[in-house]
Order: structure tokens, then sequence, then C-alpha cells
């Protein structure tokens, strides 16, 4: 596993990490599965696990915290988020900070997740949805400044709503947000035109989600999928956007090099970016920890590869039903 820096702050970290997002909203969840899965991912160099408290109430974070206590002599970066008061996602304009991230409720919900994990400080707590009408907010600025004095959390993060990575460069240009989670894929290139530029400039650590397009790059879907009821697909994929998504699937495969997978191309085409600190495919079952993880010791892709999948770009709006 290939480590890369994490932003200004330094830490090495595996440029393949793990997302947590499993455990909440997709059916087919195993507990027992999880663990092995989360345990067969440190024992191949996996250092990065990003959670949130609203990945099962808590419970995806404790299951990190069993993880992150049971191997004591590495060093496992742990990052979660807070949930919005009001439990609404993504954030709107017309939602305000103070019923989205008062004060008291970032200090509670941090509380919360030490809570959760079992431990004493966590090394990048995120906020788990923006709007950057908040930036200059002195509430959300002086609790982090806090928390971080206190020796609770290391850094700070945003996590940005899908499909605006320009919403957030104000915010970043405080100095007090560390690292930026947004969607970034083959698909979902916007980052790169605003967003990629600011934090290098400012040395801000770049967690590169939903690397498979909620599962659109896997290639494993059909124009007739269907899930559970209660599954978060159901909404995502509703709407004509299953159709569209397979169809863009479909158009990549004469792209895809003799005994490459979609999705092994998908994660290579991130990890081709160096703006990129680590990208956190989410991972239920051990064959696809294995896969996933593999994909960095295979490397970036060749210039050539990276130019044929640069037309692939699809420039998408924020719906009701991709929140």
């Amino acid at each position: 596993m290939r480590q890369r820096t994490f932003g200004r702050v330094g830490w090495p970290v595996s440029e393949v990490g793990y997302g947590m997002w499993g455990l909440a909203g997709w059916s087919g969840s195993d507990d027992a599965e999880t663990m092995r899965s989360l345990e067969r991912a440190v024992e191949l160099g996996c250092t990065f696990f990003d959670t949130a408290w609203a990945y099962g109430d808590g419970h995806s974070e404790q299951m990190l915290g069993r993880l992150v206590r049971a191997h004591p002599a590495q060093r496992l970066y742990v990052a979660t988020k807070i949930p919005p008061m009001n439990q609404k996602w993504p954030a709107r304009p017309g939602h305000g900070v103070g019923e989205v991230f008062p004060p008291e409720h970032i200090r509670r919900f941090t509380e919360s997740s030490l809570k959760n994990l079992g431990l004493e400080v966590i090394d990048l707590i995120q906020f788990h949805v923006w709007q950057d009408g908040w930036a200059d907010d002195p509430g959300w600025q002086r609790e982090i400044e806090d928390l971080k004095r206190r020796g609770l959390v290391r850094t700070a993060g945003l996590s940005l709503n899908r499909w605006e990575p320009e919403n957030g460069i104000r915010t970043l240009r405080t100095g007090l947000i560390d690292a930026v989670q947004v969607i970034y894929n083959i698909f979902d290139q916007a980052p790169e035109d605003e967003l990629f530029p600011v934090c290098r400039e400012l040395g801000v650590a770049v967690i590169a989600r939903v690397p498979f397009d909620e599962g659109t790059l896997t290639g494993a879907l059909t124009a007739d999928a269907q899930w559970p009821e209660g599954d978060w697909r159901n909404t995502y994929f509703g709407s004509g956007n299953l159709e569209a998504s397979v169809a863009r699937a479909e158009a990549l495969r004469p792209v895809i090099p003799p005994a490459m997978t979609m999705p092994e191309m998908a994660l290579r085409f991130i990890l081709s970016n160096p703006d990129v600190s680590t990208v956190i495919p989410g991972m239920r079952k051990l064959r696809h920890v294995e896969a996933n993880l593999a994909a960095s010791e295979a490397g970036v892709l060749d210039g050539k590869l990276m130019a044929r999948l640069r037309v692939h770009r699809w420039d998408r709006k924020p719906a009701a039903w991709s929140d």
C-alpha cells in the first residue's frame, strides 16, 4: 500500500482508505463480515478510516473503535462526522448555521463520537454537510478552535454537498479547515476546476469519496436493478438516474484495458491525481477490500488512458433524489 501526505498536517496515510457508509442506508450489511473486512484492510496496509455518527447512529463508530483499540501498535487514522442538527442532507441555502451546527451541537456530538469510538482524541472531525455562507460564523469557528485546544480533535474538515465542489472554498480560506471530502471520480471531475487548486494553495488534504458513483462505476448495475425497501439506492437510482447511469457505465466498457476491471480503472483514475490524499471506497466484503486496496499497488494510469477517460466527465446539478 502506497502512502500519501495528508495535506499540511503531514500525516502519512494509505492512499486507499476505508469508507464505512455501508453500515447505514444500504441493505446487506453484516457486522461480523464487516469486522473481518476491516481487519483484512489493516493487514493490507490501510491506515485511514472514515465513518460518521449518522452511519447507524454511532454503530459504525463503535465498530471502528474496536478495530483501532485492537491494533495499539499501528497508527490508524480515524475520521468521523458531526450530523446536521436539523437532520437535513444536504444543507441548502435557506438553512441557517444556527439550526444546523450551533456550538453546543458540535461539542455534544464530538463528545458522543469519542464515547462511541472509545478513544481520547479524534484525528479528523468533519461537518457532514456544508454551506459556504456559514464560512464567517464565529460560533463554529470558536468551537472548532476550542476542541483542538482541549485535545479532543486534531484536525477539522468539511464533507461537501454532492455536485457542489466549490461550496466550501470560502470556508477553506478561514484557515480552520484541514481537510475536505468531495465526490470525485471518472464522471465527477468538476473538483479539478476550482477546488483542487485552492487545496494545493492552502495545503488542505483531499479525501475523494464515492469513487464508484454509488455503484455505477463497478460495472455491475443493470437497468432493472432493484434493492430491498429502505435501501438508499432506491432513491438515488430513481427518477431515471438508473438508466442514465447504466448507459454511462456501458459507454466506458470499450475503454477498459485488457486484464483490468472497471472498479480498478475507476480507483486508479482517482489515484492518478496527486491532489488526492486518499480515496475512500465503501467496503463491506473481503473480496472488495482485497480488490480495492490492490489498486494502490497497480499504480497510476498512463496518460493515453487518462485522456480517453476525460471525455466521460458528467456534470450534474443537485436534485431531490441525489441528496
